[in-house]
């Protein structure tokens, strides 16, 4: 079964939101693919891992380097995830099917992409191998699980 996870955007940008989730999953010993379409997305993304905390960075490159198999975090056009990573997250808010094979998938959206993003939530719920679950951030930052 796979996990997605919804996470509305609301107080962070979507790259800060990305270094938070990145960490928890580095925490949780896991690997973890980063997938944005838009090549302006990616390196706005990478900068932001790379930016975190000084000393603290979040050690990723892109999926198509030529050590991306070693990679704790991968961030890439599409779901190949050459680092083996069970997770995912969607950063561009747009589903894949191909996100449906990794073991928890987390797609981030922001308030324009609401009516499509219940869209979605719908169409996987009646899925009987996908789980979803939506989070809303807190304004302090953190997440709650939300209906």
């Amino acid at each position: 079964m796979t996990r997605v996870d919804f996470y509305q955007l609301s107080r962070d940008p979507v790259a800060v939101t990305v270094a938070k989730l990145a960490r928890k999953v580095l925490q949780a010993g896991e690997r973890l693919v980063v997938v944005a379409e838009d090549d302006g997305l990616r390196e706005a993304l990478s900068k932001t891992l790379w930016e975190q905390g000084g000393g603290s960075f979040l050690a990723h490159g892109p999926a198509d380097g030529p050590h991306a198999a070693r990679q704790p975090i991968l961030i890439s056009g599409g779901c190949d995830a050459p680092n083996e990573a069970r997770m995912a997250i969607l950063a561009d808010g747009k589903w894949r099917e191909e996100a449906a094979r990794f073991d928890r998938t987390m797609l981030l959206f922001d308030a324009e992409a609401t009516d499509a993003a219940r869209g979605l939530w719908r169409d996987l719920a009646a899925r009987d191998e996908i789980d979803n679950r939506i989070f809303k951030q807190t304004p302090e930052g953190g997440w709650r699980e939300g209906r």
